[in-house]
């Protein structure tokens, strides 16, 4: 006997949605790392489809592009907001800088006792040259239009005007990365130390400090607070199937950045 398609519709179980955030954060043109475009129609897909009870993210990220994260965090929370749907975060082995920035998307943040959170700062990183160019007697030239153009160029010695041009575009960066923490945490957020300077934590201390609410893992918590019966829809970005393989140039120099960016917290050897 069959049963009704309205039938088989109200005894569907409830669902939780799924939304995988792993790798770095930016804006690719080779394709790889997360990024707002690519992004946009799973997290559309993940809070409208089918009516979930409530929207998981799973974080494995060391961060990124500060836009990027701001951009993915923002459409999170004005879906979060159109729906009503909760939105917890589970923490892997890293959500540090960009990735906690995405974290502080959701209601609530679980980790685990070995995951690393934090990382609240913004970075600039280059190298000089200008010592090993004038070793060999090689000589740098370099013509421009309007006189800031060549700032931080690796070749040329560093001048004092351009360490404090960057600074002032680093500095807005950080207080925006602050006011998101700031307004997301709340009153959660430890008082007793600077958690904005760069620094991050292992789980009991990042619960401890309040840049989590917990320890716990995406299925136990979950059933713990929807109950037994829910299943769960996963979304992520799909790539490629050479990209996948690691069979393309492209796929192992994302590989080579990923590996640089997540060694930086001593979780990937």
């Amino acid at each position: 006997m069959r049963i009704p398609l309205i039938s088989r519709l109200l005894s569907r179980k409830p669902r939780v949605a799924v939304i995988r955030l792993s790798g770095t954060i930016g804006g690719s043109g080779r394709g790889g790392g997360l990024n707002d475009a690519a992004l946009a129609p799973l997290i559309e897909r993940a809070f409208k489809r089918g009516k979930p009870l409530a929207v998981a993210l799973v974080i494995n990220s060391p961060g990124g592009s500060p836009v990027q994260s701001s951009l993915i965090a923002g459409r999170i929370r004005r879906l979060a907001d159109e729906t009503g749907l909760p939105v917890h975060a589970f923490v892997e082995d890293v959500a540090a800088s960009g990735g906690y920035w995405l974290a502080c998307a959701a209601d609530r943040i679980w980790a685990d006792d070995s995951s690393i959170l934090g990382s609240i700062g913004v970075i600039s990183a280059g190298f000089g040259f200008h010592e090993l160019i004038d070793k060999w007697g090689i000589e740098r030239r370099v013509h421009t239009a309007g006189a800031s153009k060549s700032t931080l160029d690796p070749f040329r010695p560093q001048s004092p005007e351009d360490v404090a041009r960057l600074h002032a575009i680093l500095e807005p960066i950080h207080t925006a990365f602050k006011d998101h923490v700031r307004a997301r945490r709340g009153a959660r957020l430890s008082e007793e130390r600077d958690l904005f300077t760069g620094e991050f934590w292992a789980g009991q201390e990042s619960v401890r400090l309040g840049l989590a609410d917990g320890i716990g893992h995406l299925v136990p918590k979950m059933k713990a607070l929807y109950g037994d019966k829910i299943r769960f829809e996963v979304h992520g970005m799909r790539r490629p199937l050479l990209r996948r393989l690691g069979l393309s140039a492209e796929a192992l120099l994302d590989a080579a950045e990923d590996r640089a960016a997540f060694q930086r917290f001593g979780t990937r050897g």
